[in-house]
Parts: structure tokens; sequence; C-alpha cells
């Protein structure tokens, strides 16, 4: 039952940035291997030093010239010792990195050439995300510094910049992984079971954009459906005016505004197109600032989240006002080839068209944060997505009474993270719900955390901690909106108990083994099927559980474990190299589709 691939899909990208990326490289391809992964995507072969992601990597804050720097780069675990060549952005440990080990601590070096074109702008250095602790030189002089792993980050080079020839670029690196202080999700030096292989260093897109003076910086884009608008607050360097317009599909103007950098512009839009999954609809959102020549391109959705009662007086999670069961897979966001970056951007959109093709209409990403692109194609394909704040390191194989409390530096990095991660992705349309924790690992002040999340962002659901039933959770606070139960192989059977919603965060987790699919090491799943057929007769009789659990309990959510195959776990829908859906998707597609009806008022 092999599934083709999905069309490959790429936001807008102009001709200038095509011929830029292929100024970007500057060394030799010969010296650089790609190795070979246990097993491989469809993808895997066509990943090398021309075509490294070239994609435009952020989609809400879009212009025209850029400077892709993905590509070939020299590496080492010393600034002295830059001898071999790595593929910028997959991580050391990746095949496709041509590394393929962990280094505690990296150098990378390369150098780029400013475009003629660009004199007299100001010159931004961007990074989607590295891992854990980055420092950024350009010409030897440092331009940035960040912690975390999991957010992007900028600096102004200009001042850096020497004549018109070549520049150097350095990044230092350094993650410690479970050994540190920062969120790693389930990344692990010596993986196994339920902990996957880490990915350090640079994992995302890398790139320059001239920008004047006077620009923007960010566009925070809000819904606001009680009033049929968009609250847009545009943020630029200096005092400046910003022009805001609203298009729909066709082109036409809808809302236009014009107000200071900073301040928020009540955008309204007489009889709005609503998104939901159904039908995702996206209005174009441009701003420009008057005066400097600086003009972005962005997008959004019209949508609302919110708990409403039902019928029997229950409180259930609703979309634009209307009950709606949201049910989808637990995506972790590996890959055998790139471990936490996709091979290429079809890779990375045709998860989530899986996922749609199979009836689901939400996705829940399981402690790890994905590149804006993968945001970008949840917004557009139409999947409500809940998002995870990857967790602290713990060690899974003490018992939870004796796991020692996470330190201050853990603490106060989990909470500056969580901030970011808001902050970064506030303007997602597809985003419905936040997870500070997961199952109690690295738990701590849940009560305090859920509060400030939504403080941070009223706008959205907070789920305190997906699984409070189990593991190393707290006992239960009462915090957010939801009370998440985690059972396998389940479904779960949680009751209504206060004023939150009650969901399935985590329920089935069967497995099947393909030979020829299968990572290296003991597979292992909740629930060990023979054959495909099985698996679809236990998929089709575990959905019909659930949705008599769904009527008779009120269930708002339930989330199947999981996407695809990761690593040793094999209960994935989808084999890890995405070569085989495992089970009839004709038959989880109709389970699927009845499961979202039985919820839906």
């Amino acid at each position: 039952m092999g599934r083709s691939l999905g069309r490959s899909g790429v936001l807008v990208c102009c001709v200038v940035a095509a011929l830029l990326l292929g100024m970007a490289g500057s060394a030799s391809a010969g010296q650089w291997h790609r190795k070979s992964p246990p097993i491989s995507t469809p993808w895997t072969d066509a990943v090398g030093p021309g075509n490294a992601l070239p994609e435009y990597p952020r989609p809400q804050l879009q212009r025209e010239r850029w400077l892709n720097l993905n590509g070939l780069w020299q590496y080492g675990t010393s600034r002295d010792a830059l001898d071999e060549q790595i593929l910028v952005p997959y991580s050391p440990e990746s095949a496709l990195s041509g590394i393929q080990r962990h280094d505690d601590r990296m150098w990378y070096q390369r150098s780029f050439t400013v475009p003629n074109s660009w004199r007299g702008q100001r010159i931004l250095l961007h990074f989607g995300a590295v891992s854990q602790e980055a420092t950024v030189f350009v010409n030897g002089k440092q331009v940035a510094s960040h912690r975390g792993g999991y957010g992007a980050f900028s600096a102004d080079v200009t001042d850096a910049i020497r004549g018109t020839g070549p520049q150097q670029l350095t990044v230092s690196a350094r993650a410690d992984v479970e050994n540190g202080a920062y969120p790693i999700g389930k990344q692990r030096i010596k993986p196994g079971g339920i902990l996957y292989t880490a990915s350090s260093g640079i994992w995302q897109t890398v790139w320059a954009e001239p920008v004047p003076s006077t620009h923007l910086s960010k566009l925070d884009v809000t819904p606001d459906l009680e009033n049929g608008a968009f609250r847009v607050t545009p943020r630029a360097t200096g005092h400046a005016a910003v022009e805001v317009t609203v298009r729909e599909k066709s082109g036409r103007l809808v809302a236009k505004g014009i107000g200071a950098a900073g301040k928020t512009q009540q955008l309204r839009i007489a009889h709005p197109h609503l998104w939901s999954p159904e039908n995702p609809y996206l209005y174009d959102i441009r701003a420009r600032v008057l005066g400097s020549g600086d003009s972005v391109r962005s997008y959004a959705g019209m949508r609302e989240i919110g708990i409403k009662k039902d019928s029997q007086g229950r409180p259930r999670m609703a979309l634009n006002g209307k009950i709606v069961f949201q049910h989808g897979p637990l995506d972790q966001g590996y890959w055998p080839d790139g471990i936490y970056t996709a091979p290429t951007d079809s890779a990375l959109r045709y998860d989530l068209e899986q996922t749609k093709a199979l009836g689901f209409n939400m996705v829940r990403k399981h402690t790890k944060v994905e590149p804006a692109r993968w945001y970008y194609w949840a917004d557009k394909l139409g999947l409500l997505v809940w998002q995870d704040m990857p967790a602290l390191p713990i060690d899974l194989g003490i018992p939870p009474e004796q796991s020692p409390p996470p330190t201050a530096a853990q603490r106060a990095n989990l909470q500056d993270g969580l901030r970011e991660l808001i902050d970064q992705h506030r303007s997602d349309t597809s985003i419905v719900t936040w997870v500070p924790f997961n199952e109690g690992w690295g738990e701590f002040d849940t009560a305090r955390i859920a509060e400030e999340t939504k403080r941070l962002d009223p706008t959205r659901l907070v789920n305190a901690d997906s699984g409070v039933n189990c593991c190393y959770s707290e006992p239960d606070t009462g915090a957010g909106d939801i009370y998440d139960d985690h059972t396998y192989v389940g479904p779960g059977k949680p009751a209504v108990r206060d004023a939150r919603a009650v969901v399935d965060g985590e329920y089935g987790g069967l497995g099947l083994v393909l030979d020829g699919h299968v990572w290296p090491g003991k597979p292992q799943a909740y629930e060990m099927e023979k054959t495909q057929q099985q698996l679809t007769r236990r998929y089709d009789e575990v959905s019909k559980d659930l949705a008599k659990t769904v009527r008779d309990n009120g269930l708002s959510a339930a989330v199947y474990t999981q996407t695809t195959d990761v690593e040793n776990e094999v209960n994935g829908l989808m084999t890890y190299d995405r070569r085989i859906v495992k089970a009839d998707p004709r038959t989880v597609r109709a389970d699927n589709l009845a499961v979202i009806k039985a919820g839906t008022e």
C-alpha cells in the first residue's frame, strides 16, 4: 500500500534569490559526500550542495531580495581545525550533513559576497535555529549570540562587512544535549525506545537580506473574529509610519490602515472569509514603511478558538464559535536522513498532506518546534496545531519519585524558550493550543506557567500538562483550559470534572514491523500487530471505541500515536522512510472522519 509523493510546494521564491543561491556556495563540493542513512526517504538522493532547502524561509515577513547561505561550509571541532565540509542546514548527526556524528563543540565557516545592488543598505544575517548555544562572527567580529536551540535570531552585520570582496562568516556552536541546561525534547546522545538521535548545531536555514536603515522587524497579526478584523502590530527600527493592506485571494483590497510602528491597527473586513480545516482561507497582508522603501509580504487566516458548552452542558473546544472535534496524530518531526531537518520542503509538506488525506483535522507537534515553513503549510493546507514546548532533559530510567527537580538554570531557560516560542509563532493561524509540559517531564510551577502562557497569548487555549494522569506529572492543579489524558492503547475515558475541556492527548500506539523499512535496533510499540490487515482491523476497533467515548464523555479532541515510525518506535501510520502507509488508508480515513463527526455539533 505505497503512497505517491505530494506535489512540491514552494512559496513565492524570486528569480533574484535563485541566482544568488548559486553565488552563495564558497567551498568545493569535491570534499563533501552525503553519508548513507540506515534507511532513506524518497527525497534523500535529491539533496546536495546546490539545492539545500533553497525556499524563502520566513513566509510571514517576506522580502524580494535575499541571499541563501545554505550549502557547503568548512567544519570542525575547533576554530583552528576546520578540515571537514558540512552541508548546512543539516545537523552533524545526520547523514545529509556529510558528517554523521555528534560533537559537543562545533565550528562552521564559509565566505559570502554581498551583491553590489545591496550597497547603501543595512545587511541582516538570519538563522532559523542553532542548537544549543551559538556565537556568530563576521570577519572576526562577533555580531550575534543566541541560547536555546529552537528559536530564530538575527543580527545587523553591516558594520562588520569589509569592502566589496568575500566576507568570512564563522559560527561557534555548543550542544551538551542531556547534560545541559536547555530544553531538548526527545533528543539523546544514546537514543533508544522513545528517545531519538540528537540534532546539534545549525539545523535550519541561514540567510541574509538588505534593508533600509528604517525597516520592519516583525509583523504581529491576530484575528479578531468578534469585530471582523485583523489586529496588526508592525514593529520597526526607529520611528516610522507603516501602511498595512489586506487583500482577498482575488487581489481585491478589503482593508487598509496607516499607523505608527509599534501601534496596533484594527483592520476591519466586511463579511470575512473564515479559516477552518475544511476551508483554509488566507488573506494576503502587506506592510510598507512610508518614506523608507521597505516593504514585506505576509498572510493570515480569520479564525477563533475557545471553549463552549455543548447541548448537554459539557465544556467543549470550539472553532469559530462552533464545537468541532479535533482529531490528529502525534507528530515528532524526525527524519531518518535529516534527523530534525526535513530533507526538502516538499518532504516537510508531505507529512501534513498525508495527515489531511487520512481524514485528520489536527496535528500535535510533539516536544519540538519546526521551521517557519512547516507552520505555513499547516496554515495553507488547513490543519489545527497543538504546539508543545520542548521538554527539559530528564532521565526516564529513574523512577518519578527519584527524579531530581529542574535546576534554576533549566527553569529559566525553559521559560525563556516558551516566551520566544509564543512570540515568534503568535501569527501562525494553525496554532490553536500551547502545551507547556508533557507528562511532567521537567515540570515545575504548572499553574504559574499556564497563567503566564495565557497572559502572553490570551487568544489560544493552554494545555498545561498533556498527560497529567501519568508518568512524571505533578498532581492535577486544574490549570489551563484542558484536562489531558494519556492512555495506551486506550482510548482513555476521562470525564468532565470542571470548566476545562477533556481530551485524549495520546492514545493508540499500534505497531507493525515492515521489513526493509525499519531503523536498526529493537522495534517497539504499545501493541504489536503481525500484518497490515490486522493493523487495519485494530485501528478500526479502537476508532469505534473512541467515537463512542467522544459521545458518552464529551471528549473535545484525541491524538493518535503517531504520524510515522520514529527510529525504534514502529507505531506510526507511515513507515519512518515515508514510503508506506501501514494500515489501509481508506479505512483509516473513514474511521477518522467518523470520530470527528461524533464530536462535532
